[in-house]
């Protein structure tokens, strides 16, 4: 299918579903796009199988077999995680620098080894005998929690200003941090990547210093031309310029193109906050605008491209089986690494208590189309079944923790609020 046929079909799906939702069901809408499309995936691989050979199921092989791993990592990923952080302020980062801290790098890292230590028992007692190695990169794609969940479904659901900004900024930076882990557990699985040589602690000082350094750079160079123009869109254009570099650079140099991409947001929002004197009002709303619809825009396609692709659980063997594991083996590896990163976090905010703001971050800790994209990008790595089953187990977590955490999200956050301690 022609590529212009195939995103305007992917639009009219975002359109006439989310329309659908908007009047009828009334979802959350990034969780209604995902739902839907899922159940209409389940109905394209239908009609797939009833127009087996023909060009109608050519056309719907076309539409459910989008390269996700394409979109996301060498398309829009910068974008979304710019569009995300460029409102963040840096004051707010500052006061829980250590909170957040801890747990995009320590809660990700322990979450990547306890996840893959499970799975790698549980594929000995269902005797799929996978490698540690296997299961440790498969613990780094499940780890990081999506920022696109936390940004646009955890944000409806009133929870306190620092807490929001907690979860969103872990979001955020554990992206970077799983993409780092993915590297290295894919170069032990492989055993021919450069990253196998330069040991682990290297390839996490490359890809995260890197990445600051990277992001810093451009964004103060690029930002000299953002200040001293007049031009509202050509303002727009040298964001776009900036987080589109410093990512190409850091795909260049081998750092985490998902840190830069959000290093360039924090400090492009701290320097517009600097210099707001010199930034006509309409010209700072036009900018917000911008960012605010592509990030939407982008959103939209992205849930409606992951439910489309969700049959891909039923390639795996064992689905029902496989597909509970991982989504158990996943709360009780979020519950640990949250449990002892609690340790070293300091203070809790918005008066939670431990145990509360443990099960919060366990139940807000979604999963999203990083995790997907990973996943699919092991297909050269692994044998076919391994990669069956790890794509799909994905799948699997990402579809629970988005539709089923995302809709029990605001119970969930009313009964863990009765312990909160008065501020």
């Amino acid at each position: 299918m022609d590529t212009l046929y195939m995103f305007a079909t992917i639009i009219a799906l975002v359109c006439i579903l989310g329309f659908f939702n908007e009047k009828v069901t009334k979802l959350t809408y990034e969780i209604g796009l995902m739902l839907y499309s899922t159940i209409l995936g389940i109905i394209l691989l239908i009609g797939i199988a009833l127009f087996s050979d023909t060009s109608v199921g050519n056309v719907l092989k076309e539409i459910q077999g989008f390269d996700i791993h394409d979109f996301l990592m060498h398309g829009v990923l910068c974008f979304m995680l710019f569009a995300g952080s460029c409102h963040m302020k840096l004051s707010d980062f500052k006061k829980q620098a250590r909170q957040i801290t801890v747990l995009s790098l320590v809660c990700t890292l322990l979450g990547a080894a306890f996840y893959g230590l499970l799975i790698y028992g549980a594929s000995f007692a269902f005797g799929l005998k996978l490698s540690l190695p296997v299961c440790l990169m498969f613990g780094s794609i499940i780890a990081p929690t999506d920022p696109i969940a936390a940004t646009s479904i955890l944000s409806k659901f009133g929870l306190p200003k620092d807490t929001s900004f907690l979860i969103q900024g872990e979001s955020l930076f554990n992206d970077g941090i799983g993409v780092a882990l993915f590297v290295c557990f894919s170069g032990m699985v492989s055993a021919t990547s450069g990253s196998s040589d330069e040991g682990f602690f290297g390839v996490m000082l490359r890809e995260v210093v890197g990445a600051v350094v990277i992001g810093v750079v451009v964004t103060l160079v690029c930002f000299l031309m953002f200040r001293f123009s007049k031009h509202p869109h050509l303002k727009i254009f040298i964001s776009l310029l900036t987080v589109s570099l410093a990512y190409s650079l850091c795909e260049l140099f081998h750092c985490s193109g998902a840190i830069a991409s959000v290093i360039c947001g924090i400090l492009f929002s701290e320097l517009r906050t600097r210099y707001a004197e010199s930034e006509e009002k309409e010209h700072a709303e036009l900018f917000d605008s911008f960012w605010e619809t592509l990030d939407v825009f982008f959103n939209s396609i992205l849930y409606v491209l992951l439910g489309l692709s969700f049959v891909s659980v039923l390639k795996m063997e064992s689905v029902l089986l496989l597909s509970i594991t991982a989504i158990v083996a996943n709360l009780i590896a979020r519950v640990g690494s949250l449990s002892i990163s609690s340790l070293f976090i300091g203070k809790i905010p918005d008066g939670f208590t431990k145990p509360g703001f443990i099960a919060l971050l366990t139940w807000g800790g979604l999963r999203g189309g990083l995790s997907v994209a990973l996943a699919m990008s092991t297909k050269d790595l692994v044998p076919e079944k391994t990669y069956y089953i790890i794509l799909g187990c994905t799948y699997a977590v990402v579809f629970f923790t988005t539709v089923i955490q995302g809709l029990t999200m605001k119970p969930v956050y009313k009964i863990i609020s009765k312990s909160r301690k008065p501020a």
